[in-house]
C-alpha cells in the first residue's frame, strides 16, 4: 500500500533577506524541521526569488546533486570550473559536485526578478570528478506529457546524474490524465505542482503543494485546472 507524505505550500519553511525570498520545503539553513530533512535521496527543494541586480556570492559545494530550474527570468552562474552561463525558463542546470566546487549565481537583470527551483539529491557515488551541464528544452514538447528532464542515464532523454533518479516535467489541459510508471523497484515520487492544481495518486494538491508517494510502481495523475504544471521527481527511497 503507498505511503503518502503531504507538503502543502502554506508549511514551508520561509526565508526573506530582502534580495532573496526562499520557501524551503524541506530544513534548510536556518529552517530546520526534523520531520522534513530528506524525502529519501531528495535533500533540498528551495523555490527561490532572486531580486534583480542581486544574488548568491561564490561559495563551495561537495558530494551533492544540484539542480536548477528556472522559472522566470534569467540567472547567471560562474563555477571555479571555467563555465561562466546563463540560464532561463525552457534551461535545466546540473551541477554534480563530487569532491568540491565553488560558484555563484546572480541576477543579472537590474529589475526584473529571477524565480526557479533548487533541487539538491545525495549521490551514489562520493568525491567524483565535478562536473556541470546544461540543456534546453522546448516547453511544448511537454503538452500533456511527461517530458524528461533528468535521468542516471548519459544516453538517455534529458541530462543526467550520480543517482537512479528521474526528474519529468508536464504542462496539461484542465481533465487530462495520466500515469507515471516507476523506472526501479524500492523508488519513491515527489510531486510538487509548479501551477495550477492536481490530484495526484488520489490527492488534491494545489499550486506549491508537494507530495511524497513510496511503496507504489505507478500514480495516477489528472490536472484539474488548466495550464496545469507539475514536477516529477523519482528518486531512491534509501540513501546509499
Amino acid at each position: 500500500m503507498a505511503t503518502h507524505t503531504l507538503h502543502t505550500a502554506a508549511t514551508r519553511g520561509h526565508a526573506d533577506h530582502g534580495w532573496l525570498s526562499s520557501h524551503q520545503t524541506f530544513s534548510f539553513a536556518g529552517y530546520y524541521n526534523p520531520e522534513r530533512v530528506h524525502f529519501g535521496a531528495l535533500r533540498v527543494l528551495n523555490d527561490d526569488v532572486v531580486a534583480g541586480g542581486k544574488g548568491f556570492g561564490s561559495h563551495p559545494h561537495d558530494n551533492m546533486e544540484i539542480i536548477s530550474i528556472p522559472l522566470e527570468g534569467q540567472l547567471e552562474h560562474k563555477d571555479n570550473m571555467g563555465h561562466t552561463q546563463a540560464i532561463h525558463q525552457g534551461d535545466i542546470q546540473i551541477m554534480s559536485t563530487g569532491s568540491g566546487v565553488f560558484h555563484s549565481e546572480y541576477n543579472g537583470h537590474p529589475t526584473q526578478p529571477v524565480k526557479f527551483l533548487q533541487i539538491w539529491l545525495f549521490p551514489n557515488k562520493l568525491n567524483v570528478t565535478p562536473r556541470y551541464d546544461q540543456i534546453t528544452l522546448n516547453p511544448a514538447d511537454r503538452h500533456n506529457t511527461l517530458q524528461q528532464i533528468i535521468s542516471p542515464n548519459p544516453d538517455d532523454a534529458g541530462t543526467w546524474l550520480y543517482q537512479d533518479a528521474w526528474f519529468h516535467l508536464g504542462r496539461f489541459d484542465a481533465g487530462f490524465a495520466t500515469t507515471y510508471n516507476l523506472k526501479k523497484e524500492g523508488n519513491g515520487v515527489y510531486a510538487f505542482v509548479i501551477k495550477g492544481s492536481f490530484t495526484v495518486d488520489g490527492q488534491a494538491l494545489g499550486e506549491r503543494d508537494g507530495l511524497g508517494i513510496s511503496g507504489t510502481d505507478n500514480i495516477a495523475i489528472t490536472a484539474n485546472s488548466a495550464d496545469a504544471e507539475l514536477l516529477i521527481m523519482e528518486v531512491p527511497m534509501q540513501i546509499n
